[in-house]
């Protein structure tokens, strides 16, 4: 961790209390963490779950209720990987942890054409390793360290490039019933994660199985939301909220609503229109060939 004083110190301390809060909310508002869980923490040497772990083993200690903590990691056989710099860390920060070797980088370049996006085979592919490896070990809960730009994003994502609305729940219940996922870090912002990494100054390990190649798709749709939070300050916390507050009613999905049943029901009183007793009303004649039509004029 870098040496702090004064008002960087005391900076450090709102964003990591601001860091705790937020995963505390979100782990109560969904339920994530029960009595007795053991929970898988992915670790992939990047920012986000570095910071995950960190906010999960603080919040350990002062929890309502009791849960196991182990870290997993999976060594994907890319060339260069410096499969020594996560254990070290976490054998020093006396953590629980298993190494997953799997090369599934040799998969991935066999079926995905060069210059092509590797990044879909590499997370199914590395998905299901660890839905299988959680059961192996008992755990409960499976955490990834996705934030709040994150579920974002592919909000966009999948509207701009799927052709529908859906992203990455706070909680997931796996297809099969077989696992559940948790993203305690739902309701962070990445730029406060990453600021609170570069503090920490965390043995980073970026992702090169695909040689660097960035989600250009995810880089677009990223720029386009930074863009909007330049101009609109708490845009992307605008949108997240509404994702909490879905009305199917006003969407068009037949599937989630049944609009075809949809009645007329005139039983009751009519309840008067909004500004209704400050209106007059007058009927006016209109002649049309063989009809008469009232208008009412408001």
């Amino acid at each position: 961790m870098k040496a702090l004083s004064g008002s960087d110190k005391y900076n450090f301390n709102k964003l990591q209390k601001r860091l705790r809060r937020q995963t505390g909310q979100a782990i109560e508002d969904y339920k994530m963490i029960e009595q007795g869980d053991k929970i898988m923490v992915c670790l992939s040497g990047g920012a986000d779950s570095y910071t995950m772990l960190s906010v999960l083993l603080s919040l350990q200690k002062s929890a309502p209720v009791d849960f196991e903590l182990v870290a997993v990691n999976m060594d994907q056989k890319q060339p260069g990987f410096p499969e020594q710099v996560l254990p070290d860390y976490l054998t020093a920060l006396g953590v629980d942890f298993h190494i997953i070797n799997r090369d599934t980088y040799s998969i991935v370049k066999s079926k995905i054409p060069e210059g092509k996006t590797t990044c879909g085979l590499c997370s199914r592919l590395r998905r299901g390793t660890l839905y299988s490896f959680a059961e192996d070990i008992g755990a409960t809960k499976i955490a990834l360290g996705h934030h709040k730009d994150d579920i974002v994003e592919t909000l966009f994502l999948n509207m701009f490039y799927g052709s529908r609305i859906s992203a990455m729940p706070p909680k997931l219940l796996s297809d099969d019933k077989r696992n559940i996922v948790i993203r305690p870090l739902a309701y962070c912002r990445e730029k406060d994660i990453k600021r609170y990494s570069d503090i920490m100054e965390y043995p980073i390990i970026p992702c090169n199985l695909c040689g660097s190649q960035e989600n250009l798709q995810r880089q677009a749709i990223k720029a386009m939301l930074n863009e909007w939070d330049r101009r609109h300050s708490g845009r992307t916390e605008a949108i997240f909220s509404a994702m909490q507050n879905i009305a199917p009613s006003q969407m068009a999905d037949t599937g989630l609503f049944d609009f075809s049943s949809l009645a007329l029901d005139r039983t009751g009183d009519r309840k008067p229109y909004e500004f209704a007793e400050n209106q007059s009303e007058s009927t006016t004649v209109v002649a049309f060939p063989n009809q008469k039509i009232n208008i009412l004029e408001l």
